[in-house]
């Protein structure tokens, strides 16, 4: 039987979609990149915003109107945090959560059997599911997620709800995992989980213990970090981050806002003076390093001078990149019931003048890079003409031209102009 995977959401997500689809594909089943084609359509769902549950429900009733008589199948963290919504999602044959993924090829051989609709959503039980993908579709860099689950409880998110709480993949079966994937061709794993940071505190370990294990394939030539939170970055654990050899110097630290009223507000547990220690310790510590980052506008009871004391500390910090979202209102959380709920329109107009100043600090820091020689990990073909892209350690996205088939290799490249969204290079003579 065919099978296609539509991702919707973060790493964490595509790399549980990865998980899935191997081990059905080892029961026997056959990939498929079309959901018109495919016997079984998987809808891995996203649940952050409000949109993204909207954008759930349109993927199904689109998969289901291509498709008529596929077993579609819903999982994800949308029907974990909101079970009885998904459960009225009757497009879906199966609704499956995102704590018992196991259960993914039973529940499709029992729907097969008697055609009867399966919901099949069990709570989380605090331990890290076994999960292991040793080989990636069509991607250069393998990600690799060691963390679930989140324990802050940020006053607008539903995540703890949708992913219980922290826990981690055990150190041993990471190695094996990590071995699996150098043996494989890999030269670049990227660590992911819900709260990164977090990693390994129900051991007594931290995320050194898993950078350093991620290093230790001779294969493997670079480890790049998922989105961080501030928690547990002291002085020793950058200080051990910084003897990793082979860690790229790319950190997405999620901020959230610069203002510490509504820092305080959201539940973030860290001021903007916090942050940015945590910012300076990081580029001393580390050569050309990029901090990039997500920032809210528009939360309950921001006010114009909150919002300009964030864009200030913003430009101050002077981010790589920089994600911007407009505050969305989440049944089930604290932020729903705050009193000065943003309207829609202010929240607009903040939001693209948050986007304008990243804007101008993604140029500035691409207008850093040039006239640097960095390793490029070329990602892609772009054109036939032999035009490649690629990312530098880190992380700036680089094209450039040359003759040779170079997908999947690093390979030298001088940064020689800064465009808007990415810089042009040409390729050094390997040494």
């Amino acid at each position: 039987m065919r099978v296609c995977v539509i991702t919707l959401g973060c790493k964490v997500n595509q790399y549980e979609s990865q998980a899935m689809l191997s081990g059905l594909v080892a029961a026997g089943f056959t990939a498929c990149e079309r959901a018109a084609d495919s016997d079984v359509i998987l809808v891995n769902s996203c649940t952050v915003t409000a949109a993204s549950d909207s954008k759930v429900r349109q993927t199904l009733r689109r998969a289901r109107r291509e498709n008529p008589r596929a077993v579609l199948v819903l999982t994800g963290c949308m029907p974990q945090a909101f079970p009885a919504a998904a459960e009225k999602l009757k497009e879906a044959d199966i609704v499956l959560g995102n704590a018992n993924h196991a259960a993914l090829r039973g529940d499709i051989r029992a729907f097969l059997s008697n055609r009867r609709r399966i919901v099949d959503i069990a709570p989380h039980t605090g331990k890290f599911e076994p999960m292991c993908v040793g080989r990636f579709y069509e991607r250069t860099r393998a990600f690799v997620k060691i963390e679930d689950g989140c324990n802050r409880f940020c006053s607008y998110c539903i995540i703890p709800y949708a992913r219980g709480r922290v826990c981690s993949k055990p150190l041993g079966d990471f190695r094996r995992e990590a071995a699996e994937i150098a043996a494989n061709g890999y030269r670049e794993i990227v660590l992911t989980g819900i709260n990164l940071s977090a990693y390994g505190q129900e051991f007594g370990l931290t995320l050194c213990d898993a950078v350093e294990a991620a290093g230790e394939p001779d294969g493997i030539r670079r480890v790049r970090l998922g989105s961080l939170e501030p928690e547990r970055l002291d002085a020793g654990t950058v200080a051990r981050l910084r003897r990793q050899a082979k860690l790229c110097p790319q950190f997405h630290l999620s901020l959230q806002s610069g203002c510490d009223r509504t820092l305080k507000r959201m539940n973030r547990h860290y001021t903007a003076g916090e942050y940015l220690a945590i910012v300076r310790n990081l580029r001393a510590s580390f050569e050309n390093a990029a901090l990039t980052t997500d920032v809210m506008v528009g939360f309950p009871g921001e006010t114009e001078r909150d919002f300009r004391e964030s864009l200030d500390f913003v430009r101050e910090i002077g981010f790589a990149k920089m994600h911007v979202f407009i505050y969305s209102r989440r049944p089930g959380t604290a932020a729903a019931g705050l009193p000065g709920q943003i309207p829609p329109e202010t929240g607009q107009a903040r939001s693209r003048r948050m986007l304008a100043a990243a804007r101008e600090m993604r140029r500035a820091f691409f207008g850093t890079q040039t006239g640097l020689t960095e390793p490029v990990l070329v990602e892609r073909r772009r054109a036939p003409d032999g035009e490649y892209e690629g990312y530098t350690a880190n992380y700036t996205p680089v094209r450039f031209r040359s003759r040779e088939g170079l997908c999947g290799q690093i390979v030298p490249v001088r940064i020689t102009r800064a465009e808007d969204d990415f810089c042009l290079g040409e390729p050094e003579p390997s040494p």
